[in-house]
């Protein structure tokens, strides 16, 4: 099988990209943040604090994560029988799920999900260790970025659409956050692999910094 990891920062693009790369390569798209968030909103719904390391762990037993596609091959997160695809996607659901990814308990809960899926099918798989820890023999492995302030506007434009009530500085301080948090954690920082490929997609369209990607894919893997 196949695999392509693209990590970067909350923000950057890395779930659109991917997924619409996915669609057009023929390839299984997964979302591991989606799949952190899953984790955190269910810490949020149960009252554990999203540092509680010990509370959140606790839960762990209780979870029940399933990934389902529907015809346009989106990624629905199935939480205990329920579709959170909207709800995990709130500022606040963001830290929590921040929060819990640094968490060794959930890490390892998490993780043979996420190895089992590239082991079955050609997929691209984006998130923030995926290059380094998940799949680190990945066929090829791409670093995502944008800068905070372009990354924080394309989030606030979605949230917008999405009719949710936030505002800009809410979101941008919520990345900065993130950054901090994701990029200094004991377990699996984000970080760039070695050998991943780096592109940095602040002057990008989406559409050109689709193209960038397959681009990329393409000639590493020789299609």
């Amino acid at each position: 099988m196949r695999s392509i990891a693209i990590d970067g920062p909350s923000g950057a693009g890395k779930s659109t990209i991917a997924r619409i790369a996915a669609k057009r390569l023929g390839f299984i798209y997964v979302d591991t943040g989606a799949i952190y968030r899953a984790v955190g909103l269910f810490a949020k719904m149960n009252n554990a604090g999203s540092k509680d390391s010990e509370a959140v762990g606790a839960l762990l037993q209780k979870i029940k994560i399933d990934i389902k596609y529907d015809e346009a091959g989106v990624q629905h997160m199935i939480l205990n029988g329920e579709d959170v695809s909207e709800s995990i996607r709130t500022p606040e659901v963001s830290i929590y799920a921040s929060d819990v990814s640094a968490m060794p308990a959930v890490r390892a809960f998490l993780l043979g999900m996420q190895r089992d899926l590239a082991e079955r099918y050609d997929v691209i798989m984006d998130g923030r260790d995926i290059g380094t820890v998940v799949l680190p023999n990945a066929s090829v492995k791409i670093f995502l970025t944008a800068s905070p302030e372009a990354r924080a506007r394309r989030r606030f434009l979605e949230l917008l659409e999405k009719g949710a009530a936030c505002s800009y500085e809410e979101v941008l301080s919520d990345m900065q956050y993130r950054d901090k948090n994701d990029s200094s954690r004991e377990i699996a920082p984000l970080k760039p692999a070695p050998d991943s490929v780096f592109l940095d997609t602040t002057e990008k369209t989406l559409e050109e910094s689709i193209e960038e990607v397959l681009r990329i894919i393409t000639e590493r893997l020789g299609l």
